[in-house]
């Protein structure tokens, strides 16, 4: 906890000097201590993102970044906006901080922490942003820009990932400086997520703080814009996001043209991350194919889809199964899932109609905007993979719009700490999601609370691995584990490795002697695929068998 607060302290005021120093370039959105803690963190994101092409994110960046921030910070005496909260105000932020922290110091359970996050993190910090890296590990080609900006502060800062509970601060100082009370009530859920670099924090967040400048009239067309795209860049399922903004400036606003400049900028950025991470504009989908020789294998991508649909169903029919759904099959069984997934799918689509009939009742033209660009979500989502994890967004906004007139401050207060408490509770004593929520199969991962967190957050000890070669590619895999959260690079998961053996393919470097040159994937030959089924046997053997 205390190491958490100590990040939190030095971090806010950097990410204040950055909002700071963006205004010679943006025009200022949001104001304030988050406003511009927020503006810092979209800076420094886009800075970092292009920059990983040439330079791995290492201790240099870090530190250079940090001067800067301060600099501006003292310079432009940034610091005397904490005078605009009163101290009610500092007790509320005290309050909320300190169940932010406690929450945030307890073991991550969210399985892409292991598999995905710390992985891509440690990739950039060690050597930015790799061509192809995709063809090493499938799930390491989204390279989300908010790793990017969560690898920037792994090296000193925030040496233990916890930079969500630092947004969730940021957060709520948003809301007690725009008295927004009703956000408040999102403060809970997303204590599930702070105790890992997830982007589903972030852009529910971002989301949210802007969906919240829409409703309030901001006329600041370019920043919505800007922001919007910056957050569908983190999560490309946020699509819904940059359309609302587009609608707004177009048919509310009346913006002219040029203020669509920025965000088309990082979308440009966006799609040039992906080319060269996966090999296609948009990570996991396979179009928009130009050509690059770094581009994943197609059985590979066909498998991927093919689990992502299984997923879908929470992994409860074959893909031959749910082939041979008809239409009526695939809706049916995936609301009737076995489970909590049912019971979200379902709360999913009857919060969808309940929305459109009160749109269609409320007749404001905003409103009608914010539902017709969830639709188009909810639609893309449901046609790709519909798992709740990427359509978890739209219950945010849909409570935001429906109930924003109810919550004053002292209602959102106290749903605040009725449901902390409950999230506090599940999180200090894990075996009670295990019992009353046993399909909820996170709740089985939660590690138990311990005393030291209370001066660091807890976090799992280094993994054993195994190192092999097969062609040029020299690698190593974790011992008797399905991730490499702490594996020694290049790494690759076994799952992959099984992938590509079938596939008859393995990932090679495309320079032997220089691994940012990064890779390629190449067919076996007679003596690489022995190096590589000799793999597949010493995997196998390392667990234990039955007999």
């Amino acid at each position: 906890m205390f190491l958490i607060l100590l990040s939190s302290i030095l971090l806010i005021p950097v990410l204040m000097g950055w909002g700071k120093a963006s205004e010679y370039v943006l025009d200022k959105f949001l104001i304030g201590v988050s406003g511009r803690s927020l503006s810092g963190i979209f800076t420094i994101s886009i800075l970092w993102t292009a920059l990983s092409f040439f330079v791995p994110l290492n201790s240099h960046v870090e530190i250079a970044t940090i001067l800067i921030g301060l600099f501006f910070f003292f310079h432009g005496k940034i610091y005397k906006e904490f005078s605009c909260f009163s101290k009610k105000d500092f007790v509320l932020i005290a309050f909320i901080s300190l169940i932010i922290i406690f929450c945030g110091s307890f073991y991550p359970f969210i399985l892409d922490h292991f598999g995905y996050y710390v992985p891509t993190i440690k990739w950039l910090t060690e050597f930015g942003m790799v061509k192809g890296i995709s063809n090493l590990d499938l799930t390491l080609g989204q390279m989300s820009i908010w790793h990017v900006f969560q690898a920037g502060f792994s090296n000193f800062s925030d040496p233990f990932l916890r930079m969500n509970s630092v947004l969730l601060i940021i957060y709520a100082l948003y809301i007690i400086e725009k008295k927004s009370w009703i956000q408040l009530c999102f403060l809970p859920v997303l204590l599930l997520f702070c105790q890992s670099p997830s982007p589903d924090l972030p852009v529910i967040v971002f989301s949210v703080i802007i969906l919240n400048e829409i409703l309030e009239g901001n006329r600041s067309t370019a920043q919505l814009f800007v922001f919007s795209v910056f957050v569908f860049a983190i999560k490309p399922t946020m699509i819904w996001l940059p359309i609302l903004s587009f609608l707004y400036s177009l048919f509310i606003i009346k913006s002219s043209s040029k203020i669509f400049v920025p965000g088309v900028l990082v979308i440009i950025l966006f799609f040039t991350k992906n080319i060269w991470t996966f090999g296609y504009p948009v990570f996991p989908i396979s179009i928009g194919d130009i050509g690059v020789s770094w581009k994943p294998n197609e059985k590979i991508l066909e498998t991927s889809s093919h689990f992502a649909i299984q997923k879908t169903y929470d992994m409860q029919y074959t893909y031959q199964e749910i082939e041979k759904f008809s239409f009526t099959d695939y809706i049916c069984n995936w609301l009737f899932l076995h489970g909590i997934k049912s019971a979200i799918n379902i709360f999913f689509v009857v919060s969808l109609i309940v929305f459109i009939i009160f749109s269609f009742i409320k007749k404001n033209r905003i409103i009608s905007l914010i539902c017709i660009s969830i639709l188009i979500k909810s639609i893309l989502v449901i046609l790709f993979s519909a798992q709740y994890r990427f359509f978890i967004d739209v219950f945010f906004v849909i409570f935001f719009v429906l109930f924003t007139g109810f919550f004053n401050q002292r209602r959102s207060i106290i749903t605040f700490s009725v449901l902390s408490s409950v999230i506090v509770v599940f999180l200090t004593v894990p075996s009670l999601v295990q019992i009353y929520l046993p399909s909820f199969r996170l709740g089985n991962f939660m590690g138990k609370m311990e005393t030291t967190q209370l001066y660091k957050p807890s976090a799992y000890s280094d993994l054993t691995f195994n190192s092999y070669k097969v062609g040029n590619l020299s690698f190593h895999v974790s011992e008797r584990y399905p991730y490499n959260f702490s594996t020694k690079l290049p790494a690759i998961s076994e799952s992959y490795i099984f992938d590509d053996v079938k596939a008859g393919i393995f990932p090679q470097m495309q320079c032997e002697k220089n691994m940012r040159k990064g890779f390629i994937w190449k067919k076996l030959n007679l003596k690489e695929k022995t190096e590589a089924e000799n793999v597949i046997i010493s995997i196998k053997k390392s667990y234990p068998q039955n007999k």
